[in-house]
């Protein structure tokens, strides 16, 4: 009796989607048991397959709930399973979570930046700052990384961190990357001095059929020459090597665009990802600055990725330049930029211009 008005309800519960379905589970004694049958599914549902000759891989995330301490009830039983599914997809996906107290206001609060984030746009919420790459041969600002922030009308400013892994999870990523792009090269074109500005692109933006095309209108439409616009991609991108996002890569260097490796050196097979495609930059990634003063090794790495760069005609770009002891190491190495607090924080739009202007005017020399 219990069971089949559990299962009559279950089958119309708002808390399933189309691609999702739910065990119903007796004899269940302790955790480990659940466990190892999410383990199972898991498993089993990674399995890859063969459909007309073509390998198609899939997989599942499972959230567990378990009566009667998550709840005595369908409808908060299957919520908090609901809950926990969320956490084991934010965690990877292909693996499973129980359900934990907290949770709910963990995902209300994730649901309210989702919700949030489809209005910014409209709202005009978003805002460019940029941050300063100087080149130690050019004595001068050589580049200008813009940052995405978020003011939000109700909570205040909104750290990226919090935001923009929302925004790729979503696919929202793609509508914001886009007004980033048509915003930095629009902006770009107000400086005083032909640095560069450079603009992060997500794995998820590559997705899009159509970034070559957003790319060049943002140019056009602003009239800033490519060589003025640096595209910024991680090492996650490159991962599966696919052949559509390296087309798009040649395409858009071939243009004259600029193509950036960030955070050099924190994923896990760096050197193949050079062999791949000839990026114009490598950024070293500011971990590496931290640790200079405490590991030695640290300093090993930064000497031999600047090499590394130089003998493949790409220049180096060193981030988190926080003391001059920092600056004075990656200079004598070699790196033709860098990047930090040392020299500026993130700046808005009209602290650039004065920089740049400050910058230019001639430096006056005493003669003897």
């Amino acid at each position: 009796r219990v069971y089949s008005v559990m299962e009559s309800r279950l089958a119309r519960s708002e808390y399933l989607g189309g691609d999702e379905f739910s065990l119903l589970l007796r004899g269940i004694e302790k955790p480990a048991d659940a466990a190892a049958i999410a383990e199972r599914i898991t498993r089993t549902m990674s399995t890859p397959f063969s459909i007309d000759g073509h390998q198609i891989a899939i997989g599942a995330s499972v959230g567990i709930a378990m009566a009667p301490d998550d709840g005595t009830t369908t409808d908060q039983l299957m919520k908090n399973a609901d809950l926990a599914l969320y956490r084991a997809k934010a965690e990877g996906r292909s693996t499973f979570h129980f359900f934990e107290r907290g949770m709910d206001e963990a995902i209300q609060h994730r649901r309210q930046i989702e919700a949030g984030l489809r209005l910014a746009l409209a709202r005009n919420e978003f805002r460019l700052v940029y941050q300063p790459l100087v080149g130690l041969k050019e004595d001068r600002i050589t580049c200008l990384e813009a940052l995405l922030r978020w003011d939000h009308a109700e909570k205040g400013t909104i750290s990226p961190a919090e935001f923009i892994p929302i925004a790729e999870e979503t696919g929202l990523i793609v509508q914001i990357g886009e007004w980033v792009l048509r915003e930095a090269c629009r902006t770009a074109m107000t400086w005083p001095t032909d640095a560069r500005v450079a603009v992060n692109l997500s794995t998820v933006q590559f997705k899009n059929k159509k970034l070559y095309e957003t790319v060049v209108a943002a140019l056009q439409e602003s009239g800033l020459p490519p060589t003025r616009l640096e595209l910024e991609i991680t090492e996650s991108l490159l991962l599966a090597e696919s052949e559509p996002t390296l087309q798009t890569l040649h395409k858009l260097r071939a243009l004259g665009v600029r193509i950036s490796m960030d955070d050099f050196g924190t994923g896990y097979s760096s050197l193949s990802y050079l062999r791949s495609f000839p990026f114009d930059k490598i950024k070293i990634d500011r971990s590496f600055m931290r640790d200079l003063e405490r590991k030695g090794d640290s300093l090993a790495i930064i000497k031999a990725v600047i090499g590394l760069g130089h003998s493949l005609g790409m220049s180096t770009t060193a981030e988190g330049i926080e003391t001059e002891e920092q600056l004075a190491a990656v200079r004598e190495q070699g790196c033709n930029e860098v990047q930090g607090f040392l020299f500026s924080p993130p700046v808005d739009a009209r602290a650039v211009i004065d920089m740049l202007k400050k910058e230019a005017q001639p430096k006056l020399r005493r003669v003897s």
